[in-house]
């Protein structure tokens, strides 16, 4: 029924889901991926409203145009959903996938004025996102139309290097070249916000990591971080088919 590319791909962002919800990273049915299939039309993966995130399978997603017509698939598409990842994707088009979650620990660094909002150097797992981390400062409202999307996606389209986003009083979206290295920096993001806040608990002075240092350590992540990204995905996806009740911590 699919190409074999296509299935694939299928197969990865549905995994992508399952996942996420492990993890704790959906919020009830809203949130949304998406992925842009390699073609020389405008063709996007996504998932359908209202389906819970713990049963999405390869077949669950919806295919659409860039307009949100449904060329194949059962469901609809969330309004938010339309114009959010639309945009995401053609404000950087290097960005085959498209995260977009309100997971915890990330949300609540939205939830913060000013520089508070963005993730700083103090901790190794945290300068993996070395300049690639960007802040939407307002918050718009629901997304439920063309302008409110492009509006989100506007600093991608201006920073090219941007990978993640942090939209004001909202929560995020990770971007990237594919399933895993997308889910990977989702996976991680998460981890580098919670130990973040739970560092701003103490109420004491964070201990930032200096510029060289900072600047050294983020060459050396990019140097395996697609191909440790793959492994990781992997590992993960044998652990959900082989134990399926394992329990995941985060």
């Amino acid at each position: 029924m699919f190409s074999s590319s296509e299935q694939q791909d299928r197969n990865d962002l549905a995994l992508a889901f399952r996942l996420a919800e492990r993890f704790g990273f959906h919020e009830g049915i809203c949130n949304h991926f998406s992925l842009r299939l390699d073609s020389d039309d405008e063709r996007y993966l996504i998932n359908p409203y209202g389906a819970h995130w713990s049963r999405i399978q390869p077949e669950s997603l919806l295919l659409i145009d860039g307009d949100g017509q449904i060329l194949s698939g059962n469901g609809a598409v969330e309004d938010t959903a339309l114009f959010i990842h639309v945009a995401s994707h053609r404000a950087n088009p290097r960005h085959k996938v498209v995260l977009h979650t309100h997971m915890p620990y990330a949300t609540t660094l939205t939830m913060l004025e000013g520089d508070a909002g963005i993730l700083p150097m103090t901790h190794q797992t945290a300068i993996r996102f070395h300049g690639r981390l960007s802040r939407e400062p307002e918050y718009g409202g629901l997304a439920h139309d063309s302008q409110e999307g492009e509006r989100i996606a506007r600093k991608a389209a201006k920073a090219p290097g941007i990978d993640i986003m942090f939209l004001a009083n909202h929560g995020v979206v990770v971007s990237g070249s594919s399933v895993s290295m997308a889910f990977d920096d989702l996976y991680y993001l998460e981890r580098a916000c919670r130990q973040h806040v739970l560092a701003l608990q103490t109420g004491s002075p964070l201990k930032v990591i200096a510029d060289d240092v900072v600047e050294r350590t983020a060459r050396q992540f990019n140097r395996d971080l697609a191909d440790y990204a793959e492994q990781h995905f992997r590992a993960l996806e044998q652990v959900l088919e082989t134990s399926p009740n394992f329990h995941f911590t985060f």
